[in-house]
């Protein structure tokens, strides 16, 4: 186990290039780890060649010393016309997004990957909350049989505008479903800043040791918008030192996913903007690096 968090980028911002490619400049840039979103430009669950496409980024994510998380927020992946849908909480076909989260378990579990991140969907107009909390109950309850199967986390993210938005909805749904130990939390820091009312500091040490995986990015207050550090109101050095004090060692990765065009500029920026963070965390508790 690491004595610290690791720091990773998300593959999602690196749509323009090859995975190959991506995952080897990511390396390259000293990150120790990706958030690898499954979808067709990198990895298909749904190919014919899945299995072994599967074995070859294993392949690969170890020659190069990467941890990995599963992402599961392909924007058209199970429908060309309609952003994310189907989702948990959708009207129809929620089985189809249960099924891609039963994948991404298996895939999770080929790759040694360390946790699946996931999300509720936006509740349809005309769908009461009541209806909303049951389909999610029944959709996360069944992907639980296989990540306990597998021995596989399940990261659940709060998502803004989504039906489960802020942290006190994922606790909530723990609850409900009795605290289940692979049921666990993503925690984008951003969506702290836009709308957690106790900032991301706060959320992170609420949510303490229930986080599998973090997402890192800036943001500003109310605006779900994903921006590089420094073009928001985060404190980095701040949420950092919150995650090391809550004991938080597995990956934190960078989620600029509408940064593609510039990926490799994008991500060293990225880079010394963490170094720089986390030795001020380093300097502060006063310990060595």
């Amino acid at each position: 186990m690491s004595e610290h968090l690791r720091l990773g980028y998300g593959t999602n911002g690196f749509w323009d290039h090859r995975l190959d490619d991506a995952l080897a400049i990511i390396a390259d840039l000293g990150y120790e780890g990706v958030g690898l979103t499954l979808d067709h430009p990198h990895l298909d669950p749904f190919s014919l060649d899945v299995n072994a496409r599967v074995a070859a980024v294993a392949r690969r994510l170890d020659a190069l010393g990467l941890a990995v998380v599963v992402e599961t927020g392909a924007r058209y992946l199970l429908d060309p016309r309609r952003k994310h849908e189907p989702t948990l909480v959708s009207d129809r076909d929620r089985d189809v997004r249960v099924d891609l989260l039963r994948r991404a378990v298996r895939v999770a579990h080929s790759l040694g990957a360390e946790a699946v991140s996931f999300w509720s969907g936006i509740l349809p107009a005309g769908a009461t909350r009541e209806q909303g909390r049951d389909r999610l109950l029944s959709g996360v309850e069944k992907v639980l049989v296989t990540a306990d199967e597998l021995g596989v986390d399940l990261a659940f993210e709060p998502e803004p505008g989504m039906f489960a938005e802020r942290l006190e909805d994922v606790l909530e749904l723990r609850r409900a479903l009795g605290d289940p130990a692979r049921l666990r939390v993503t925690l984008d820091v951003g969506h702290g800043v836009c709308n957690e009312p106790d900032g991301p500091e706060g959320t992170v040490a609420r949510a303490g040791g229930l986080i599998a995986n973090v997402q890192l990015d800036d943001m500003r207050p109310h605006v779900h918008e994903h921006l590089e550090f420094g073009e928001g109101d985060l404190d980095l050095a701040g949420v950092l030192g919150a995650l090391d004090r809550a004991g938080y060692r597995g990956l934190a990765s960078v989620e600029l996913p509408r940064h593609g065009h510039a990926a490799p500029l994008v991500a060293e920026r990225s880079k010394r903007a963490l170094d720089a963070a986390w030795a001020r965390v380093v300097t502060d508790r006063g310990a060595p690096e």
